[in-house]
């Protein structure tokens, strides 16, 4: 049988981590458990093994990401990787460079895997494609297309509070239009089993026909918020933004921005996430963010262990 899934070999093992679509559930729940196993890591005096010595990293973000860059390697110099950061954006893009002509070069410099940020959608893809097999491709963000670790970091946060998917209902809040984020989300949750994923957003930050994505839509807070288990909030990205979405950041706060008054919808036990940068008093209160319901800041630790995980697997590691 043809294997149609650049990121799966022929034996069906993960050899890229481009999306989470198409993914079968047992290579996301592959990558969940083999991060329990690295969050150990992360609470010892000695916060390293050395499954990935020798092994050369190299960090490709062709746009600004500190905190996606800084987890990233973290989680490689905690498996004892040698990591190479390179800033892309003002070195070789402004000296005519192509992206695979940088990719070709490091390359060429023995490098073992390559964790790719980019605007353009795809880009990713197009290096996984072009790069000679053994060498490995995470995407850390590709235009509006693909967050997988961010994803997969949020259904590790959600496992770890909730213990099941099956019985969950979900809510993505915010700005689904420009998000990555969501649409990794949306994908993870629905192939985990998670019975009702809902978004919820004003009208001009959805995009067309999102419903084909097996999506619950709702327009207003009150009732896409009613019986929730988990709130995953989404900021506004202006930077992708072209002409006017909404009003004011003060209109969408008092329409979208989630305060205690609109949580209490959700079920007392509902968990708030956020996959950052957070705008305070925009799409989140500051009660809210900082409250017992918050799980925003293991959602950051637990970052580290997917991120561990997924290097690990890709270089045939596992623990």
């Amino acid at each position: 049988m043809i294997n149609r899934n650049p990121q799966l070999d022929s034996h069906r093992k993960l050899q890229h981590l481009l999306t989470t679509e198409g993914l079968p559930a047992a290579i996301l729940l592959q990558i969940l458990d083999t991060a329990e196993t690295f969050v150990g890591v992360t609470e010892r005096d000695v916060k390293k093994v050395p499954l990935l010595r020798g092994k050369s990293i190299f960090n490709l973000f062709f746009e600004p990401s500190t905190r996606t860059r800084t987890t990233f390697e973290i989680a490689a110099k905690r498996l004892s990787a040698d990591v190479f950061n390179l800033n892309i954006a003002v070195s070789a893009q402004t000296k005519g460079e192509t992206l695979l002509d940088t990719v070709d070069n490091l390359a060429a410099m023995d490098a073992d895997m390559f964790v790719v940020r980019h605007a353009q959608s795809g880009a990713a893809h197009l290096i996984a494609k072009h790069v000679r097999p053994g060498i490995h491709v995470i995407n850390a963000g590709d235009g509006r297309h693909a967050h997988p670790t961010q994803a997969l970091l949020d259904m590790f946060t959600i496992r770890r509070f909730k213990r099941e998917f099956h019985n969950l209902r979900v809510a993505i809040v915010g700005d689904i239009l420009h998000s990555r984020v969501a649409r990794s989300q949306i994908h993870a949750l629905t192939t985990l089993g998670v019975p009702e994923v809902r978004v919820v957003a004003p009208k001009t930050l959805l995009p067309s026909r999102v419903e084909r994505l097996g999506v619950h839509v709702f327009h207003d807070m009150k009732s896409g918020l009613k019986d929730i288990d988990v709130l995953m909030m989404l900021r506004l990205q202006k930077e992708r933004m072209q002409g006017a979405y909404l009003p004011s950041s003060e209109e969408y706060f008092k329409n979208y921005g989630l305060t205690p008054e609109k949580l209490s919808m959700a079920k007392p036990d509902a968990i708030v996430m956020h996959p950052g940068p957070m705008n305070r008093g925009v799409e989140i209160d500051s009660a809210v963010a900082d409250g017992n319901q918050s799980v925003i800041l293991p959602q950051v630790t637990f970052g580290i262990a997917i991120r561990m995980a997924v290097m690990s697997i890709l270089a045939g590691q596992p623990v």
